[in-house]
């Protein structure tokens, strides 16, 4: 008999191959009525396969007594109750390193789009605008500037090593100074957001950093001020960010990540000088397919007896 595994998320076509090979599926993803899907099969259930968005509650968990495992395919688990999960037996995996680069990527490009107006200059390339008016107004050059990183982890350097050749001054706030890294630190995260011209947030979700980018450490940053969040929505102060770019108090955004996503506050599509992206970072085919493989990866290891490959409690 095939292990019972629910999926509250799928995966890449070819890894969900594999999962059907080896597993008896059941789709809470796809059932109209998932909580009759519960009531049908929760005590059948050992495995879950979720993601970031989809996390896993303890309403859910608390429906599969034989639950083993949550294989989730996001680095952040944020939206899984690990309480819940520790109370219940429940061991958490999820996906590490295999997006370090995608994100840092996606980092360093809202931080020049940012920089360089690029989603404006297209507009103005694409309007006329730019025969009508003449050039565009001069931006901020991105070499000799300040760059503060919250969070320096594994994703945080890899920021960080990208950063360097395009002649930004790295410093970093965290939890504790690591002794291994040779770039400035700081304690005080709103003292950094003062003496940088951008900050990039990489730090992880959860309720231990929620408004951790306080409407304080915003303003700190300033009017000529550039933030960068990669990381989660919870992070920032979301309202403070927006009354901060809507009056000046802050210069830039380029974000990834938001409250409520996918349904981001309506103020952000008014305002010039933010860029968003739909919390893509890691959104390329190499790195989900990886991500993925990763997932079925550790649900092979449990069910063989095996250690797992990156189980998080």
């Amino acid at each position: 008999m095939k292990p019972d595994v629910l999926v509250l998320q799928e995966i890449r076509p070819d890894q969900m191959k594999q999962l059907e090979a080896a597993y008896t599926l059941h789709r809470y993803d796809q059932v109209g009525d998932p909580d009759a899907l519960l009531a049908e099969v929760g005590d059948k259930i050992e495995a879950v396969v979720t993601s970031g968005g989809s996390g896993i509650t303890r309403a859910q968990i608390e429906r599969m007594p034989n639950l083993k495992i949550a294989s989730l395919s996001s680095v952040g688990y944020d939206t899984v109750d690990l309480a819940a999960c520790n109370d219940h037996g429940v061991t958490v995996t999820n996906t590490p390193d295999v997006l370090n680069d995608d994100v840092a990527d996606t980092a360093i490009m809202l931080l020049l789009a940012v920089q360089r107006g690029l989603v404006k200059g297209d507009a103005y390339a694409r309007s006329g605008e730019w025969a009508k008016s003449g050039p565009m107004p001069l931006l901020r050059s991105t070499r000799g500037k300040k760059l503060g990183v919250v969070g320096l982890g594994r994703i945080g350097k890899a920021i960080a090593e990208r950063a360097t050749p395009f002649g930004l001054n790295i410093v970093y706030h965290g939890r504790n100074k690591q002794d291994a890294v040779d770039y400035p630190y700081y304690a005080d995260l709103k003292e950094m957001a003062q003496d940088v011209d951008i900050m990039i947030v990489i730090t992880a979700g959860g309720e231990g950093t929620r408004g951790l980018i306080s409407k304080d450490v915003i303003e700190a940053l300033g009017p000529d001020g550039a933030l960068i969040n990669v990381s989660r929505g919870t992070v920032v102060d979301e309202p403070a960010m927006i009354e901060a770019l809507q009056s000046g108090k802050l210069g830039a955004a380029g974000l990834d990540v938001f409250l409520n996503e996918p349904d981001i506050d309506p103020a952000f599509a008014a305002l010039e000088n933010v860029t968003l992206y739909p919390h893509h970072a890691s959104g390329t085919i190499e790195t989900r397919a990886a991500m993925s493989q990763l997932v079925v990866d550790n649900l092979a290891a449990h069910f063989a007896g095996k250690p797992l490959l990156t189980p998080v409690n």
